[in-house]
C-alpha cells in the first residue's frame, strides 16, 4: 500500500521549489531640502516604459501613458494595471508614441478619455494626431475610439511632436504642436499645423471664436504661431489663459503666456543657437513677435507643467513646475503676475529625467521619470 503519511512532507518539498512571484521592490525614500524645508521623495510605482503623461481619475487613481503604446490605469497604492485596449493605431517611433492624456471636463458623467500620440500616415511619414474613446465600465479599454485630429502635414522625422493637451474654462481643447525638427520655417506658416498652439471643440470641430476662422490659406484650428516644441502647458489658475513651457535648441528653453492669435517667434527668434552654434534667424527680438516671459540659457530640456494651488508646501502656492529631462530636475518658479521673479532647482540628488509634473488630489506633487523602468515620483514635505 501506499505510504500516505510522507504526502505533507511532499507536498512541502514541490512548495518550496515552486516559483515565487516577483515583486517589485520600492525604492526606499529620498529626502532631500528645499526652501520650503525637506521633503521626501516616494515612489508610488515602478516598471513603466517611458512614461509620458500622467492624469488623475475622479477616485484618486492615475491614467498613465507609455511612449511604446500602452495606456494603464495605475492605483494610488501604486499597483499598475493591464494595458487598456482600444487604443488608436500609432507610431512609436524616436520621441514618437503614446503621449499625453487627458479627462474630458465631464469624465464623471461620459467617462471621456483624450490621448495625443504620434500618427503613421502613408510613405513612413508620421505626425501628431489625437484620438478621444470612452472608458468601459470594467476599466479594460476604451471603447467607440474616435481620432478628432491630424496635423497636416506630416514629416519624415520622428522628433519634436509636442503634444500636451489642455483644457481651457471653456470647454475648448488646446494642442501643442512641435516643428518637427526639420521644417522650423512651418511654424511661421499658418497653412500648417507644425510648430502651433492649437484649439479644438472636444469632437475636433473648429470653435468659431479662434482668430482665423474663414481666413484663406490659415488652418482655422491655430491659436498661436511660432512654437518650437511646447511639452508642458498649463492653465494659470486665476486668469484662465494657457502658458505653454517649450524647448529651444542649444540655449532658448521658454515660458511663454499664450494668447489668442499671437505669434511667439520660432524660428525667426530666439535665445538659443542651433547645436552647431549657428545664429538662429534674425536675433532675439523682432517687432510683432511676443517675447517669453522667462527663458534658460544653458538649456534645461523642460516637459511637463503644473501650476501649485494647494497649500502642503510652505510658501509655494502659487509656483509655476517644470520637470527637466537633460538637467534631471525639479523646477519650481515664482511669479508676480506674468513675470517670473525667481526659480528654485529641486530634485538633482535623485538623477532622473522628469517627464511630467502634476499636482495631486491630495494637494502633494508628482512626477513621471522618463526611462525604460520609468516611475512616479509622490514629492511631499518630510515633517
Amino acid at each position: 500500500m501506499p505510504d500516505w503519511s510522507r504526502l505533507p512532507k511532499l507536498a512541502a518539498v514541490l512548495l518550496a521549489l515552486a516559483p515565487v512571484p516577483v515583486v517589485a521592490q520600492m525604492p526606499a525614500p529620498v529626502r532631500v531640502a528645499s526652501s520650503a524645508g525637506p521633503l521626501l521623495v516616494e515612489t508610488v510605482a515602478v516598471g513603466l516604459e517611458n512614461p509620458w503623461g500622467l492624469a488623475f481619475l475622479p477616485d484618486g487613481r492615475m491614467l498613465v501613458t507609455e511612449r511604446p503604446g500602452r495606456l494603464r490605469i495605475v492605483s494610488a497604492d501604486g499597483k499598475l494595471g493591464a494595458p487598456l485596449g482600444g487604443l488608436p493605431r500609432l507610431a512609436a517611433r524616436g520621441q514618437g508614441g503614446l503621449l499625453d492624456v487627458a479627462l474630458d471636463p465631464a469624465f464623471r458623467e461620459n467617462r471621456t478619455i483624450y490621448l495625443s500620440y504620434s500618427e503613421p500616415r502613408d510613405n513612413n511619414a508620421v505626425a501628431t494626431a489625437v484620438a478621444r474613446g470612452v472608458l468601459n465600465a470594467a476599466d479594460t479599454a476604451l471603447v467607440g475610439t474616435t481620432v478628432i485630429f491630424q496635423q497636416q502635414p506630416a514629416g519624415n522625422t520622428t522628433r519634436h511632436f509636442g503634444s500636451r493637451l489642455v483644457f481651457g474654462r471653456d470647454g475648448a481643447l488646446f494642442v501643442t504642436t512641435g516643428d518637427r525638427g526639420n521644417m522650423e520655417m512651418s511654424a511661421q506658416d499658418p497653412a500648417t499645423h507644425i510648430g502651433k498652439v492649437l484649439r479644438l471643440r472636444p469632437d475636433g470641430s473648429v470653435p468659431p471664436d479662434n482668430p482665423f476662422v474663414g481666413q484663406a490659406g490659415r488652418r482655422p484650428e491655430i491659436w498661436s504661431s511660432g512654437h518650437r516644441n511646447a511639452q508642458g502647458a498649463a492653465l494659470h489658475p486665476q486668469s484662465g489663459v494657457l502658458w505653454t513651457i517649450e524647448h529651444g535648441a542649444r540655449g532658448g528653453d521658454e515660458v511663454n503666456v499664450v494668447r489668442k492669435g499671437l505669434n511667439y517667434g520660432w524660428p525667426v527668434i530666439s535665445y538659443g543657437v542651433e547645436y552647431s552654434g549657428r545664429k538662429i534667424g534674425e536675433g532675439q527680438v523682432k517687432p510683432g513677435l511676443e517675447q517669453p516671459i522667462h527663458y534658460w540659457d544653458p538649456s534645461i530640456a523642460p516637459s511637463g507643467a503644473a501650476f501649485y494651488t494647494a497649500d502642503r508646501f510652505r510658501g509655494w502656492k502659487g509656483s509655476l513646475f517644470t520637470g527637466g529631462l537633460i538637467s534631471e530636475m525639479l523646477v519650481r518658479m515664482t511669479l508676480d503676475g506674468d513675470r517670473v521673479i525667481g526659480e528654485e532647482r529641486l530634485l538633482k540628488e535623485i538623477n532622473e529625467r522628469i517627464r511630467d509634473v502634476r499636482q495631486g488630489p491630495d494637494g502633494y506633487l508628482y512626477l513621471l521619470t522618463d526611462n525604460s523602468n520609468g516611475r512616479i515620483l509622490r514629492v511631499r514635505p518630510a515633517g
